[in-house]
Formats: C-alpha cells, structure tokens, sequence
C-alpha cells in the first residue's frame, strides 16, 4: 500500500505537484458544475424500502391485479370546526369544486349519501368528519402538493372548518416540505459549527478554514457525481442525501486534523514546508487512506441488504468516500502544504520545538495507562458493560408518523383519526382469497368467519369479489393500532397459518394479507436479516483489512473487538440519555444498523491512526514506551476530531425527523465513547497487557 502511496504523496507535495493538484481539482470541479446535474435534481422524499418478493408486496400486487380501482395514492381529509360539530353540508361548497383540482382520481360524493351512509365517516362526538380521496398513482410529490394546496385554498375561502390531510398523500406532502428546508439547516449548521469547533480547540483561523475549504470542493464534486449517477437511474433519498452530507463534513475533516497534526511534527524537524509535508504523508498518507478505504468497504457491504433504505446507502456514500479518500491524499496536504507554516498562525511551529510536551494532558494519560492497565481497563470495561446492558431495554416503534413533527399537518391529521375513530381503522388490512374455483357464499362466510375469530381482530367485511368470484377481497380491522407490535405479531401468526384457515373454510385456494401491518411485519423481518448479515459481513470484512494493514492476528481482535463494544455501550447509553433528556423512550428499528454501520467505519479510523503511531514506535521502542508516545502524539488529534466528528453527526438532532434525530444523538455519544475510553485508555491498556516485547528491545531503557 505504501509503495503504491508513496509516489502519489512525493509528488503532490511537490512545488510543481502542489500547484497541479490544486489546479485539477479546481479544473474538475469548475467542469462538473457547469456539465453534470446536481444530485438534488434526482432526490425523493422516499423509496420502496420492502423487497420485491415480500409476502406484501406480492399481496398488494394481486390486490391491484384483480381490483384496479384500488390503484391510486390515497389521502384522508380531515375536517373539524369550531363548535365541534360538523355537518355533511358543511362540505358541499367544497365538493362542488374539487372536480376541478387536477389529478384526483375519486373520492367519496358525501353529500349524495344517505344518513346511514355517512355515519361512518364521523366520529362519536361528530366533531370529526373524514373525507377519502385518491389521487391518480402518476402523480409526483410536488403535484400532489399543488393539489392539496388547492384544495386548504378552497376550504378556507368557503367553509368554517378546519382542515388536516394525512394518509400517503399527506405524509409525501409533508415530507417533501420538511426536507426541502431541512436540508439548508443541516448545511448551514453543519458548516458553521465545525468552523466554531475548529477555531476554539487550534486558535487559528487558516486550520479553521483549510479543511472546510477542502470539503466544500469535495462536497461540490460528490454532489455532481451524484446527479450524474441520478440522471443514469439512480434514486436519491432525502434522508439518504443528509446523512451523506454529515458523512462527508466529518470526514475530511478529520482526515485533515490527521494530517495537518502529522505536519506541524514535521515543520519541527525540517525548515522546508514541501519535505515536512513530504515526510508527514509518508506516515500519514497511509492510514489516513487505508481508514477511508475501511469505511468505504463499510459502505459498500450495504449492496448486501434487501431493504431498499439500506441499499441506497451504498452507491451514494461508496461514491462520496471514494472522493473522499483521493481528496485526503492529494487536495488536503496540497492545500496545507500551498500555506505551509502560516497554517498555524498565531502558534507557528519552528524548527527544534518539541513535539509534544511531556505536561500535555494525552501524555499524562499516557503514562497512567502504562503504570496501571489492568485498573485501566476494569474501569472502562465496567463503564461500557453497564451502557450496553440498556440494550435489554430498547422498545422499537414501528408507526412512522410518531417520527415526524407533532405540528406536521398529516400527523395531526393522523393523531386527530386515532383519538376520534377506532385504532384500528387508520389503516385497514386487506385480505385476498385467491382459489382454483368459485367460493361459493358459504365458502365465504366460512373464511369471514375463520378471520373474525382470529386475535385482536375486531371485524371483517367482505369488500368486493371478481366476476367468477374465484377471487373474494375482505377488509379486516384490528383492535390495536396497526403499527403496534402486538398488532404486527399477530398479523404474522396469522400469515403463517394461512393454509390452515383457507382449508378450514373449505377452499382450494392462496390468502393474501395486504396493507399497512402487513408491510410493517415484512419491513421488521427484513431489517432483522440485514441486521445480522451487514453486521458479520462488515465486522468480518474490516477484520480482515486489519490483518493486512497491521500484519498481525491479535491486534486485529483489539482492534475490532473495543469498537464493537463500543457500538453496544453508545446504543444503550445514547437510548437512556434520549429518554432521560428528550423524553424519547423508543427507537425506530432502523437505528442500530444505521449506528453499526458509521460508529464501526468511523471509529475504526481512530483504531488505525492510534495503531499505526504504535506500530510505527514499536520499530524504535519496546511495547510500553510504545504505548506511551502513541497515546501522547494522537490523544491531541483524535480527541480533537471526536469532538467535532460527533458534534457534526449531533447536527442531525435538528432535522425534523425523529428518527435522525435519535441517531444523531447515539452516533455523537459512540464516537465520545470511542474519543475517549476506547482510543484513549483500553485500547492501549488492552495492547499493553497482551503485547509482549521482543528480545532485541525488552532490555531498553524507557
């Protein structure tokens, strides 16, 4: 690896090198923005998530097959009034216009029902009406926001109510306008706290802006890709596109703390700015890459997952890391090397200075961890097991709206339907009888009756049935919410006794379950595979990468086994910080992978940089002085870039979804975990206790 390095880095930080790197970079840069699309041309709210041969997603197929009417983007008006009674002719200025806003499909004609008709569209207390529409399935989000701006337009110029729109069409709505600004937030955020965090911890105002000028060239690049890769078939998501952003800032951030650290060494040992940066790369250049390359095969291991989330992952941030890790060779020790010492204006290094001071905070560390590691690690090790033990603990929500804001319309709207109406009655499970010949009507009652007997179900109604009634469609409303667990495992059961109550019912025939529950259960089953496939894959792939960058067995174990302590302890303990601080006592079930995968790849760099200094000391000095200078000349580094890695991961807490927000929190909490503990006191202790010196060195003096 270093051979192949070496060259590159000689030549970059060569006057003549120096100034060609910038100016490629600058050529690219200029070129890609003129010629390719931004990536944000192609992004969208969301994207199937559940695999293709999902049991619902082939349900919900043969439902559209056989009911083509069932096509289209549902959407729930929800009305109240100030008095708290609504009348159906409160609606009928409304329903004289809505024929006239494009792209609705259908919708319930209430004002032409009878009583009885329109009874259940009310609430109890009639304070509550709900209105039904479909919008034509062509429709983007952006239309569909048209529309729906239409019609709030039409029910506030001509009626008294007060109007929520929730359903799939609400929440797309919504999504698009919570994301179209949350976007700029986490930019701005983003930017403008790094350069704060840079200018406090370095005092100097060029070490604040040269890595932030080198990630807003990589972060111009990375987004064209992107819209290159967008413009070929790629979809976007918006949630996809933040946390690449987030990913991208705390990156060459922190591969540019390891090197301009590497570099103000070496402006101690040499006069010339081009042979320091010459030398620094020499060390640095290699782990700095080879940690990029670790997150980069992190992400790539994401083409494993069968849930579309997942999936979307990997080609975006495998391409922004790719970028990433040519940047941290070539643009970042170019653009230190072009200020050379001025880049640490006030403290300027000089020629002779001591490297590191033997008062420093990391040295004292250093050597208390050498002294006593066997106290040193218990005491750690005992901090993490306690935090990991909250894993026992974790309760998963599975109802997505409880993640968006409490004032979002569709969620209000949502609320409103769940407090007034049924639970059960948000969202409605479809039930496909498919069979070889006509049911007949007994047939049918007997599969009515075998579903109604089933748990929390609360009723079932026969919903329509092709012409030669070989296919019969029932709607089927549980007591719970659909998206409680109790409610998805009892769906599951249900599922899987399928052939029993299709054979109970005397019919030859296949039962489908489609709809909400059946898709949550699908999407828990799914996450729960990719869980524990992307967790042995990654861990195994990085293992391995270890073995060959440290050329050894046992520090790999070190290595990997710290981080995936680590993992646990930050889960734990970030979910009890979340509810002691933020009243948040569930957890969205795509967390812990979305945390495995970036404290894994991202707290594996602090391993490689920490290793590397050892292995590279080890050469010089037996184990424990080993210890002590790598500890010594990394603390200061990588504390550094923990905090500002774990505060810009902590700007996700202000996105406007819960879910974000919660893995923002625990990915902030793991890499102070790692910062500090790992990093700081066990890996070392651990290296200590179970490196032995070799002959040639046990007798130096430390």
């Amino acid at each position: 690896m270093n051979s192949f390095l070496q060259p590159v880095t000689d030549r970059v930080t060569s006057k003549k090198g120096m100034w060609i790197t910038l100016g490629m970079w600058f050529l690219v840069t200029i070129l890609l923005s003129f010629l390719a699309p931004s990536a944000k041309e192609y992004e969208v709210s969301s994207i199937d998530t559940i695999p293709a041969d999902a049991k619902s997603t082939i349900a919900q197929n043969k439902v559209d097959e056989y009911f083509k009417n069932n096509d289209g983007i549902p959407a729930i008006l929800v009305f109240q009034n100030e008095d708290n009674q609504v009348e159906v002719s409160d609606l009928k200025p409304l329903l004289e216009k809505l024929d006239q806003v494009e792209g609705i499909k259908e919708y319930v004609p209430l004002t032409n029902l009878p009583p009885q008709a329109t009874a259940s569209f009310f609430s109890k207390d009639q304070s509550t009406l709900i209105l039904p529409l479909t919008f034509d399935s062509s429709l983007e989000s952006k239309e569909i926001r048209t529309a729906l701006e239409q019609i709030d337009e039409m029910v506030e110029q001509n009626t008294d109510l007060t109007l929520y729109t929730t359903g799939p069409a609400g929440i797309a709505v919504d999504s698009l306008n919570l994301f179209s600004r949350a976007d700029l937030v986490l930019l701005f955020s983003t930017v403008g706290l790094i350069l704060i965090l840079l200018i406090v911890i370095y005092r100097s105002p060029l070490l604040a802006l040269i890595p932030l000028f080198a990630a807003a060239f990589v972060y111009q690049v990375v987004n064209q890709l992107l819209g290159l890769m967008g413009k070929a078939g790629l979809q976007i998501s918006s949630q996809t596109f933040s946390i690449m952003t987030i990913l991208l800032f705390a990156a060459v951030i922190d591969y540019s703390l390891f090197v301009f650290s590497r570099y103000r060494e070496e402006l101690k040992r040499f006069e010339s700015k081009f042979n320091a940066m010459k030398h620094a790369m020499r060390e640095t250049g290699m782990p700095v890459f080879f940690s990029g390359g670790t997150v980069l095969a992190a992400m790539l291991v994401l083409f494993f997952a069968e849930f579309g989330d997942y999936r979307n992952f990997a080609p975006v941030f495998a391409a922004a890391m790719l970028v990433i890790m040519l940047a941290s060779i070539t643009l970042v020790p170019a653009l230190f090397t072009l200020f050379g010492r001025k880049s640490f204006w006030p403290k300027i290094p000089r020629v002779g200075e001591e490297t590191v001071k033997s008062s420093s905070v990391w040295s004292k560390i250093g050597k208390f961890v050498v002294k006593k590691p066997v106290f040193s690690a218990s005491m750690i090790g005992i901090i993490l097991l306690a935090s990991a033990l909250n894993m026992l603990n974790l309760n998963y929500e599975f109802d997505t709206m409880k993640s968006f804001p409490k004032d979002m319309p569709s969620r209000q709207g949502y609320e409103i339907l769940e407090e007034k109406f049924e639970k059960g009655d948000l969202a409605q499970t479809t039930v496909l009888l498919e069979a070889s010949e006509e049911v007949t009507p007994e047939q049918q009652a007997a599969m009515l009756e075998k579903l109604q007997d089933q748990n929390l179900v609360s009723n079932v109604r026969l919903n329509g049935s092709t012409s030669d009634n070989k296919v019969i469609q029932y709607s089927l409303t549980f007591e719970e919410s659909p998206y409680a667990v109790k409610t998805m495992n009892a769906l599951e059961k249900m599922r899987d006794n399928a052939d029993k109550l299709v054979a109970d019912s005397y019919v030859d025939g296949e039962l489908y379950f489609a709809g909400e529950t059946a898709k949550k259960v699908d999407d828990r089953a799914t996450n729960d595979r990719d869980l524990v496939v992307i967790v042995l894959l990654e861990s195994l792939l990085i293992f391995v990468m270890l073995i060959i960058l440290t050329k050894s067995f046992r520090m790999p174990i070190y290595m990997m086994g710290t981080i995936l302590i680590s993992f646990l302890a930050a889960v734990g303990l970030g979910m009890f910080l979340s509810s002691l601080f933020f009243d948040i006592d569930t957890i969205s079930n795509r967390v812990p992978l979305y945390s495995f995968v970036f404290l894994v790849a991202l707290g594996i760099d602090y391993n490689i940089i920490l290793i590397s200094r050892f292995m590279e000391e080890r050469k010089k000095h037996p184990v424990k002085k080993a210890i002590e200078i790598a500890v010594a000349n990394t603390g200061g580094v990588i504390s550094s870039a923990g905090i500002i890695l774990a505060a810009t991961f902590a700007v996700l807490m202000t996105q406007p979804i819960q879910l974000l927000f919660v893995f923002g929190f625990i990915v902030a909490v793991g890499i102070i975990l790692d910062t500090f503990l790992i990093r700081g006191i066990l890996l070392p202790a651990l290296i200590v206790l179970f490196e032995k010196d070799k002959p040639d060195t046990a007798q130096e003096v430390q």
